[in-house]
């Protein structure tokens, strides 16, 4: 099985970097349609758009309509949880009641779990009693496969940067932890939110953070040629070994005629 992850895009209207911002987007899809093998699924950790506007979902959710293959979603600290809801419902696999927005996909040989870290205070993450019970089930309700876990923040201490932890308390990364070791067939947990890669582990669980796809908004450091061309992951699962990643560093081209039109109305193309 192969997942494309992609994270941050941060997609916005109204900022001097919008155009590049869809730009980026826009090439991500791309370059992932591009892809041969071909991926099974496309996952997008959070931070989808900037502000949380139906308008912009709008237009995240057209540049996801251009990929080939499946796309799921999850929601970042710059998302807005009904907004999102609503620009994804037409997929079927959001639950349009539901307080939080984790989900499991049951459709490939690893099971897809995807987390709500959402916190209503602050742009860290939250992790309450009630999600806790929700990914135990999630967990649970199927036991042959091995697991994926997404999240937008991640679940361990970043070394780089100015927050180690990106979840509110340390209870609360601690109750993550220790569900998402409940039952031992949870393989890997791919985060974002951080802009920069990292790596850790949950208990002996791997775990990764993904760059940021909006380059503008990119931590680390990157030679020149670099500044403007998105960066995403590639995890390719064995049955053996688990998941190996890669990381993709997009094909700076013109997009094709029809892929994306990444100029918005009364503002300069990016070249």
């Amino acid at each position: 099985m192969i997942i494309a992850q992609i994270s941050d895009t941060h997609l916005t209207l109204d900022t001097p970097d919008a155009n590049q911002r869809m730009r980026d987007f826009a090439l991500t899809v791309a370059d992932i349609n591009a892809l041969d093998p071909a991926p099974d699924v496309i996952v997008h950790t959070g931070d989808i758009v900037h502000n949380g506007r139906q308008d912009e979902y709008a237009q995240a959710a057209a540049t996801l309509a251009k990929a080939r293959a499946p796309v799921y979603v999850l929601g970042g600290n710059r998302d807005d949880r009904a907004n999102l809801r609503a620009a994804f419902s037409a997929s079927g696999y959001l639950a349009p009641d539901s307080d939080f927005v984790d989900y499991a996909i049951d459709d490939y040989p690893v099971r897809l779990i995807a987390l709500d870290t959402l916190s209503s205070g602050s742009n860290k993450g939250d992790f309450c009693a009630e999600r806790v019970r929700r990914l135990i089930e999630l967990i649970d309700a199927e036991t042959t496969k091995p697991i994926a876990v997404f999240t937008h923040h991640p679940p361990f201490e970043v070394s780089v940067g100015p927050d180690r932890l990106h979840f509110e308390t340390t209870d609360m990364v601690s109750r993550l932890r220790q569900a998402l070791q409940h039952s031992g067939r949870v393989v890997a947990v791919f985060s974002g939110h951080v802009h920069r890669a990292a790596a850790g582990n949950v208990g002996s669980i791997p775990a990764t953070v993904v760059q940021c796809i909006a380059t503008t908004l990119r931590k680390g450091e990157y030679p020149p040629d670099m500044k403007t061309r998105p960066v995403y992951q590639v995890h390719r699962f064995d049955p053996i070994w688990g998941f190996t990643s890669e990381t993709r560093i997009v094909e700076a081209r013109p997009l094709a005629p029809g892929i994306c039109d990444t100029s918005l109305p009364g503002r300069k193309r990016v070249p």
